[in-house]
């Protein structure tokens, strides 16, 4: 092992929808594969344009890529992470803002506790990453057992309506390669915050995640970054050298104007499905729904 490896944890690998480079998206077998690739953690996207069951809906769909498969439901997904093999596995729900919170939560909550010893084997596993900042009082009401991360590109959302109330921040690479990311990483490495990277499917953006010290590179390519870690842990010096820092100047994700017109885009479409950002202090105001209600 290199004296680097020996001295700094690199980055977890989380499979971004599974290994959906491979497999279909949000899909049982994608799911399983990251597994078995050995990713510590799968993050997964809530569907919600149309309904699940009846005739045209989505339990009857199939994935136009093969391997052919029906989309996964959260329970699906819960009950495969219940597998005695599956327990160490994370679990990152990230949570639409197409969905409406209260009724989503609940609806959470009643599949999460249906589990066996779900408060130790399960809870403390699973992420619920939030877009808006009005999400934030319903996540603690209804699943205050759960940890919660921001989902984003924008440093400035993430410190003026999730710093508080989040312990991991799961942020757009190209976000975190500007000034404002760098300080931004270096400020949660100091407050004991983790920070996750998105979608990291180059093995030089994955280098670099290395150098920054971010805990969790989250890749559609879980068995890349799988190799290429163990590689990184043999001899960090040569192998980093092999990986250019060129893409700083040849992406135009890493201009700022470019983010600039991303963020205000981005924002503006979070705004459109979840309404203006702001503050919500009266988070005790928010009682949690009883199962009779979901």
């Amino acid at each position: 092992m290199s004296a680097y490896a020996a001295t700094k944890a690199m980055p977890e690998c989380w499979g971004h929808r599974g290994a959906s480079a491979t497999f279909p998206e949000n899909t049982l077998a994608s799911f399983e594969a990251a597994m078995r690739d050995g990713a510590e953690g799968i993050e997964s996207g809530l569907i919600r344009e149309r309904l699940w069951h009846g005739e045209g809906g989505l339990q009857q769909l199939r994935t136009v890529k093969e391997p052919k498969q029906a989309l996964a439901t959260f329970e699906d997904t819960i009950k495969l992470l219940m597998r005695p093999e599956n327990l160490h596995v994370k679990f990152n729900v990230d949570v639409k803002v197409q969905n409406k919170p209260a009724h989503l939560f609940a609806l959470m909550h009643k599949i999460i506790s249906a589990q066996p010893d779900w408060e130790t084997a399960l809870a403390p596993r699973i992420l619920l990453g939030l877009w808006h900042p009005s999400f934030l009082p319903h996540a603690k009401a209804q699943l205050p057992y759960c940890r919660r991360s921001y989902i984003g590109s924008d440093i400035a959302v993430a410190r003026k309506y999730f710093w508080d109330s989040c312990d991991v921040f799961s942020i757009k690479f190209s976000t975190l390669g500007m000034a404002d990311g760098a300080k931004f990483r270096k400020d949660c490495k100091q407050s004991g915050k983790r920070v996750m990277a998105w979608t990291v499917n180059e093995p030089e953006h994955m280098v670099e995640a290395v150098r920054w010290g971010i805990d969790v590179i989250i890749t559609d390519v879980t068995k890349t970054w799988l190799d290429l870690r163990s590689a990184l842990e043999v001899d960090y010096d040569k192998i980093a050298a092999q990986h250019s820092r060129l893409f700083y100047w040849t992406k135009l994700e890493f201009y700022t104007p470019i983010q600039i017109i991303t963020r205000r885009r981005d924002h503006s479409y979070l705004e459109g499905y979840a309404g203006p950002f702001r503050k919500i202090e009266a988070v005790e105001a928010l009682p949690r729904l009883s199962t009779a209600e979901v």
